[in-house]
């Protein structure tokens, strides 16, 4: 009797042990030769696109592994968010989502077939992009203080134009107005290349732009910064303010981009591959590299990257609660 109770502890015992065995050793072998799919849930050519690769190219050369970039567009990125969220939690499969995959999607679209907070594991932020709020010039307004006043003055007079319902430009706009207390008129269009020619064209006052996209017509005088989204002012513009300086130091809105992989993926093989994507990131041609594309480098690790989804999430499900945009 003794003898069979001391077989059924061991065996009970090694079934415990057997399966942190298998995630230790996944964690020790990673990468172990396999290459590593890169998953970009937007078309290729994009600005997504272009981060991917270049990080794909640094991650593979410092892993020395073949990193495999796929784009699997679609849905706006649902298609391949939620590719990514089906996968094994090994570590050879990886994504670039985006403040409007995994914070404003579950906002604003009907049936998301993956959940935001239970289908990824963080790995780290890559950096973040802050919009401009720009107006055409004609607009008499040359501080951000100018145009609340204006807009005050002549309430759901003063247009602006987004990509369309739901988007970051649209939920920013719609945020700013309320920080602001101004009654704004939205005029949704369909992207944003549509909606900066009617900006540029004087059809339309005033828009959130992505920050490179405005840089050329800036400099040409074709449209006016009145402020930068962000917290901090930007490398690329510093001597535009941000809006909290102008008079909201509540509003922050900002794009940001960031690494994941399927959920449940072992503590030990996530706080590895950050540590990886994190040297990558803090490479200085790196974050040249990226702020040519308008993204000021982060590097956050996991912890902080899930505070942030987290957060952003309830606070873009607020706003668009305040601009009675509906999922779609």
């Amino acid at each position: 009797m003794l003898n069979m109770r001391k077989t059924l502890v061991q065996l009970a015992l090694a079934t415990m042990v057997l399966p942190l065995a298998g995630a230790a050793s996944a964690t020790d072998s990673w990468p172990g030769g396999k290459p590593i799919h890169l998953i970009v849930p937007y078309a290729n050519g994009g600005s997504t696109d272009l981060v991917a690769r270049q990080i794909g190219n640094a991650l593979g050369k410092r892993l020395n592994q073949t990193i495999v970039v796929e784009n699997k567009a679609g849905a706006s990125g649902m298609i391949g968010t939620s590719y990514v969220a089906r996968q094994p939690p090994d570590g050879y499969t990886l994504m670039i989502g985006t403040v409007s995959s995994h914070a404003i999607a579950p906002s604003v679209t009907a049936n998301l077939p993956y959940d935001v907070s239970k289908d990824f594991t963080p790995i780290t932020t890559i950096g973040t992009i802050p919009d401009l709020i720009v107006v055409n010039p004609t607009v008499p307004a040359n501080t951000l203080a100018d145009f609340i006043k204006l807009a005050k003055s002549r309430p759901g007079k003063i247009s602006y134009a987004s990509a369309g319902p739901g988007t970051s430009s649209n939920l920013g706009a719609a945020y700013f107005a309320a920080e602001a207390g101004i009654s704004l008129n939205g005029i949704p269009y369909r992207g944003s290349g549509p909606a900066l020619i009617d900006v540029l064209g004087g059809h339309v006052d005033m828009m959130l732009d992505v920050i490179m996209t405005s840089l050329a017509p800036l400099k040409a005088g074709k449209l006016k910064a009145l402020a930068v989204t962000s917290k901090t002012r930007s490398p690329l513009l510093p001597n535009v303010p941000t809006v909290a300086e102008s008079g909201l130091p509540n509003f922050e809105a900002i794009i940001w981009f960031a690494i994941l992989a399927p959920a449940h993926m072992p503590e030990a093989l996530q706080t590895r591959i950050a540590d990886n994507l994190d040297a990558v990131l803090a490479a200085p041609d790196m974050k040249q590299f990226l702020l040519s594309q308008g993204i000021e480098a982060v590097g956050t690790g996991p912890a902080p990257l899930a505070q942030t989804i987290k957060a952003d999430t309830e606070k873009w499900r607020r706003i668009a609660q305040i601009a009675n945009i509906k999922p779609q």
